[in-house]
């Protein structure tokens, strides 16, 4: 089916039947809404007329080649008020559009003054008479043999003047004829809103499981006399790949594998003394052997990263690699292109601030001299890699950089490789961070680390599954290589567990910085990340004690519950529940039968305990609607049965946890009516 009404812009006059604030959009259309295949986008639109005739809505999704994917009739949610509500369900990458037509709905205006004035005795004759000549024209539209023969039979009888006036009604209101009529509606006065951009990208770009981990330290060894490190290589770090793909990840984040200066070389925890042998911070990008588009000599050439990546592969893992855009005083950069960088009054290049933080290794660049030259350096490093097999980008604080610099470069590696991905690493004004999103970033780093309380919790996970989705799709961390807040430093293994099933089963993204499973958790003093920070020196991890603390075979489970259940890979449907304990959290994802790729309802109710010290206990309260438990079924027990111990239980509306941290720190309950 085509469309063949023109759509009109976002400035066209109102139309006969207003429709007006369509959502999900971004600044009137400005920018695309976001979704992936097969994600459910919830749309709105308010849609009204003058006067009490009946009006209805219908949701139009149209593919990237111009014909319309599906069009559905929306609910009003809030009759009186005029709120309507529906669906979109794009099936395919690329730039969809969607619009909202609102329309005069003689049927429903018809049913409503009939429903009062026949059994009151006014106007009957008048009234079906005016019935069946709508039914008339439903049956001239019909495609369907037997709905015509439905709605024909009932026009007759709304004319019989031997059928009492109440019989003759109820023909018109019947379940086949109001399917009918809702299936293939009567629509007079048809006026579309404007048109508002959809780009669908492929599934990764909201849901997937991150490993980041320096390839330097995989295999590095330290000799027991001399002290001296031996760094790791591309080939060492490819034995990690097995047990990273066991514990069921989907993409492994490389930090930077580029070449690292020596002038202002920090050594470890973030010092400026440095003693031979010590390897810098990998953000210290350039030395004499290249720049961005080079690997460090110490983890192998090209030929090596490319192994990688193939191994890589061979598991089911993506390669995503970390871009910061800055240079080390000794990037050739640096040399060629000094008009790149910022020259202080004293004739220095300034290195990177943000007070009191300091970063002397670090030059950043200067996007206001010679952007176009900038432009084309960073879009032919990013191609590079691109070449060599990364599917994906973490890139260190673009809210750095100007946004219509990300526009542009966005757009181009999208129009070129739509399936390269790239995470923003923006923590930062929440103005910025939309920005981004709205620009081209797939998805986002996010405040998550820093919300502990239940309140905090709460009210987070209802902001980032909410109208913020359409732009920003979230990616949940509970540590980085630069953040280790005060709750993951005293929790112990307990907040570990608890952060991770948190993260893993509330986002459809989420990552793990290696050595989660070892509960690295030591700060150094007066700063939120670790000591002896990997950023800083190489790190040789005793895995083999990974097993004794649990970490890691819960991230296993965690992982293939998420794979398993494909109302844990989206976002916009996740509903928080009532629990009467302020550190006990409840929260569903519920994806019904009609949209499950598995043809089946899918539903998971998460129990969490926030509080990594104490056992708690207290009631859940379910909102059995958002379980997907309505009408004849809302009240029934359930049969839910917890995917981490195997166990079950009939639960009902209220439901009684009691949550050890020393145990099971969560019910990760599949529901089962």
């Amino acid at each position: 089916m085509t469309s063949t009404t023109p759509l009109p812009t976002p400035h066209t006059p109102i139309g006969r039947i207003p429709v007006v604030d369509v959502a999900p959009t971004a600044e009137n259309g400005r920018w695309p809404t976001k979704a992936v295949v097969g994600e459910v986008v919830p749309t709105r639109a308010t849609v009204f007329r003058e006067g009490h005739d009946a009006v209805s809505a219908t949701l139009v999704l149209t593919r990237p080649d111009g014909t319309v994917a599906s069009a559905s009739t929306m609910t009003c949610v809030n009759p009186g008020l005029d709120l309507w509500t529906g669906t979109l369900v794009p099936d395919a990458e690329g730039d969809w559009t969607f619009h909202v037509e609102g329309w005069s709905d003689p049927w429903g205006t018809w049913t409503h003054d009939a429903d009062i004035k026949v059994p009151a005795g006014i106007d009957v004759e008048l009234m079906l008479t005016e019935g069946a000549l709508l039914l008339d024209r439903a049956v001239a539209a019909a495609a369907d043999a037997a709905d015509r023969d439905v709605l024909d039979t009932a026009a007759a009888t709304l004319r019989d003047l031997a059928v009492p006036a109440l019989t003759r009604l109820a023909a018109a209101r019947t379940g086949a004829v109001t399917a009918i009529l809702a299936a293939a509606p009567l629509r007079e006065s048809v006026t579309p809103s404007a048109a508002y951009p959809l780009r669908v990208d492929r599934v990764r770009a909201l849901s997937g499981a991150w490993y980041e981990l320096f390839p330097r330290s995989e295999g590095a060894t330290q000799d027991p006399v001399t002290g001296e490190w031996t760094s790791g290589t591309f080939a060492t770090a490819a034995e990690r790949l097995p047990a990273i793909a066991e514990m069921g990840f989907d993409v492994v984040y490389l930090t930077p594998i580029h070449p690292i200066g020596t002038t202002n070389r920090k050594g470890p925890n973030n010092t400026l003394v440095t003693s031979p042998g010590d390897p810098g911070s990998p953000y210290g990008i350039g030395a004499a052997e290249g720049g961005h588009d080079a690997i460090h000599p110490d983890l192998g050439d090209f030929d090596d990263f490319d192994a990688f990546v193939a191994r890589a592969r061979e598991l089911d893992l993506e390669v995503a690699l970390d871009i910061a855009l800055q240079a080390s005083p000794d990037h050739p950069w640096v040399t060629e292109h000094p008009e790149w960088f910022t020259t202080r009054a004293d004739g220095s290049i300034a290195y990177a601030e943000n007070p009191p933080k300091k970063y002397q290794d670090i030059y950043p660049l200067n996007f206001d001299n010679d952007p176009e030259g900038i432009y084309v350096a960073i879009r032919d490093v990013l191609l590079t890699w691109i070449r060599h097999g990364v599917t994906a980008f973490r890139v260190d604080n673009p809210h750095t950089k100007p946004l219509d610099f990300w526009e542009r470069i966005l757009t181009e590696i999208r129009a070129a490789h739509p399936d390269v991905i790239f995470l923003s690493e923006a923590f930062t004004r929440p103005a910025m961070m939309r920005t981004l999103a709205a620009v081209g970033f797939h998805q986002s780093y996010t405040y998550f680390t820093w919300r502990n309380t239940k309140a905090e919790v709460e009210e987070y996970l209802r902001e980032v599954s909410g109208d913020s989705a359409a732009l920003m799709r979230p990616s949940f961390w509970p540590t980085t290589h630069d953040i280790l807040t005060p709750y993951m430093q005293q929790g112990g293994v307990a907040a570990f567990a608890i952060r991770a099933a948190l993260a893993a089963l509330s986002a459809p993204t989420y990552g793990i910085y290696a050595g989660y499973e070892l509960v690295e958790n030591v700060p150094r003093p007066g700063a939120q990340e670790q000591i002896d920070n990997e950023k800083y020196q190489y790190v040789d991890r005793p895995w083999a004690r990974a097993d004794e603390l649990g970490i890691s075979r819960l991230l296993g489970v965690l992982n293939d519950v998420r794979r398993r259940h494909p109302a844990l890979q989206q976002l916009r449907n996740l509903v928080v529940h009532p629990t009467s304990d302020d550190a006990i959290l409840a929260f569903s994802k519920h994806l019904s039968a009609e949209h499950s790729p598995t043809g089946k309802a899918d539903t998971v109710l998460v129990v969490l305990t926030l509080d990594p010290f104490t056992t708690r206990e207290g009631v859940v309260s379910l909102d059995l609607s958002a379980l997907g438990l309505t009408g004849s079924n809302a009240g029934t027990r359930l049969t839910v049965v917890d995917e981490i111990t195997g166990a079950s239980w009939e639960w009902g509306r209220e439901n009684y946890v009691k949550l050890d941290p020393r145990g099971a720190v969560a019910h990760v309950l599949v529901v089962n009516p």
